[in-house]
């Protein structure tokens, strides 16, 4: 989205900007067209509104104002078009609920995530159209997020597009087990999202705090929309509780600071306390998803006066019901990290012999990190030195290839 003015509320078009391209979308179709259709109304509202004061109804308004452009853009390509194909192209349909009057039992925002999240995308292609069309980043800002020239990001951007319209899929909430399936890729999309925020896979920084944010953002409203379901509370549970500690996960010059040796009284206590309340409230329907699970890990480590009350027997039993569900490397590496907390190092590089050999996970520098403390903690100096090494080769951010060097230094 375009810069607003500073009399226009820029969350007041961030929040709008989504509804009002759903409304559009729903009713006319065509989602590029669609989206070139409300990006003008919003550039209409940030250049109106601050001389005539925000509408009564600001949706309703950018509505209007995108249907009608959208509306020259019909004509436009009816002018390269024969009439008869564009009246079997562009006509409403006449049975859909106006633009400005969304279904009762559902809501535009959830729709359009739905449609960005199609199954016939690649991650990376919902992600970027998730953050384009559900986010209102622009091309270039969602560009600069993964680090991609911004004319590779706008191919990405215009071949999901295209899926989609391809696809054919209605504009309206999948119902049984098809919503269930699209809701598992909406939230993975906004895990995702919040990841690379939180860790940063490559580049100068350990996190990018614009990304988190609008994943915690875009994750309120789908709780905000289905609340009673345990694993969307989950996800932002564990979202929220991972935000909090990012105040002390640096210090004053950019370096990576552990969580053993953070300062919690600099962790964010509004977002433990909600993020608590949210776990809590979703485990006691007893229906466990691996999100939840991870909200409860997160729980108990944020609720840790210090590192060393940690109760790590309880994470250690949490990541095992994890590695139940599915047969996932990093959360291997995790577990392997708690029984190392829990029962010895030697029994933490136990399990670690094991993912050595998986190729999933084996080139990743995490593993070797963690190899090179629990080689540490053992005793075994001159291997942990090597370790920390290797590590810091595989690192692809800046921080961590500074810490872990520095840690390799210390080492006799």
């Amino acid at each position: 989205m375009s810069a607003v003015p500073p009399s226009v509320p820029e969350d007041l078009l961030r929040e709008l900007a989504p509804q009002a391209l759903g409304a559009v979308v729903r009713r006319y179709g065509h989602f590029a067209l669609a989206e070139d259709a409300v990006q003008e109304a919003l550039l209409a509202a940030a250049t109106q509104w601050p001389k005539q004061g925000v509408p009564a109804e600001p949706r309703a308004w950018l509505i209007t104002v995108a249907a009608r452009r959208l509306t020259d853009l019909l004509r436009s390509e009816q002018a390269r078009r024969r009439r008869e194909e564009v009246v079997a192209g562009w006509t409403p349909d006449p049975w859909a609920p106006a633009a400005d009057r969304p279904p009762a039992d559902s809501d535009d925002t959830l729709i359009l995530l739905f449609l960005c999240c199609h199954p016939s995308l690649s991650p990376a292609s919902q992600i970027a159209l998730t953050l384009r069309a559900v986010g209102g980043l622009t091309t270039a800002e969602v560009a600069r997020a993964f680090l991609v020239p911004e004319a590779t990001m706008t191919r990405r951007i215009t071949r999901a597009k295209q899926r989609v319209k391809d696809s054919g899929v209605p504009f309206r909430l999948p119902h049984g087990p098809e919503r269930e399936r699209r809701l598992g890729a909406v939230l993975h999309v906004l895990y995702l999202i919040f990841n690379e925020g939180y860790a940063s896979t490559s580049g100068p920084s350990l996190h990018r705090a614009e990304l988190t944010a609008e994943a915690i953002r875009l994750t309120r409203i789908v709780h905000r929309l289905l609340p009673d379901d345990p694993e969307v509370a989950g996800l932002l549970a564990l979202m929220l509780l991972t935000d909090a500690r990012r105040p002390a996960r640096t210090g004053p010059d950019g370096a990576l600071v552990p969580m053993a040796e953070q300062d919690r009284s600099r962790w964010n206590a509004a977002f433990v306390a909600e993020g608590v309340n949210l776990v809590t409230a979703a485990l006691s329907r007893g229906r466990p998803g691996p999100y939840q699970l991870q909200a409860a890990i997160a729980a108990l480590h944020d609720e840790a006066p210090t590192a060393e009350e940690t109760d790590w027997p309880q994470i250690t039993a949490l990541y095992e019901r994890l590695m139940d569900m599915s047969d996932n490397p990093v959360v291997a590496l995790n577990h392997a990290v708690a029984v190392a907390m829990s029962r010895g190092p030697a029994a933490g590089l136990a399990r670690l012999e094991r993912l050595r050999h998986d190729t999933r996970i084996a080139d990743d520098h995490r593993l070797h990190a963690v190899r090179a403390h629990l080689l540490e903690r053992s005793g075994d100096h001159a291997a942990a030195r090597e370790a920390y090494e290797e590590a810091a080769r595989r690192a692809m951010t800046l921080p961590q290839q500074r810490y872990l060097r520095a840690r390799a230094s210390q080492r006799p």
